[in-house]
């Protein structure tokens, strides 16, 4: 098994910042390029990998009280993330993206899979700063 977690400050509350992640219509913004999520009966999601080519049924749930999304993948269980947003004061939040794969087909190594978490919170964050400026004016 292995286990990958990155983390980044965001200039907005927690609850901005949440709820921007938490919008399955908007996964494709922030997610690494090569995934794309849809959306079926809460809480199933399908995750399609261009790499395979192949879709993936999963699950994916958002605790907005906990601001907490976690997911994984359903018949295979290869592997299961979550993202926790946590307020740190001033208006800025820290998140913290944590990945396990359990098999090893399914790891991409550390490289790739740290390269693909900081990419995945620098486009969040950019996704929050777009929402925060349209929201302030």
């Amino acid at each position: 098994m292995a286990e990958y977690e990155r983390s980044r400050t965001m200039p907005a509350q927690p609850e901005q910042v949440f709820d921007q992640a938490a919008n399955v219509s908007q996964f494709d913004a922030w997610l690494p390029d090569a995934l794309h999520v849809r959306a079926q009966e809460p809480p199933a999601v399908t995750v399609h990998e261009d790499r395979t080519d192949e879709d993936t049924s999963a699950l994916m749930r958002a605790e907005r009280d906990q601001m907490r999304i976690e997911w994984g993948t359903r018949e295979q269980g290869g592997y299961a993330g979550w993202l926790q947003v946590a307020g740190i004061g001033s208006g800025a939040s820290e998140v913290t993206v944590h990945l396990s794969f359990f098999e090893d087909s399914h790891d991409p190594g550390e490289r790739a899979a740290r390269d693909a978490l900081d990419g995945s919170l620098r486009r969040l964050e950019e996704q929050v700063r777009l929402r925060v400026d349209n929201a302030a004016g």
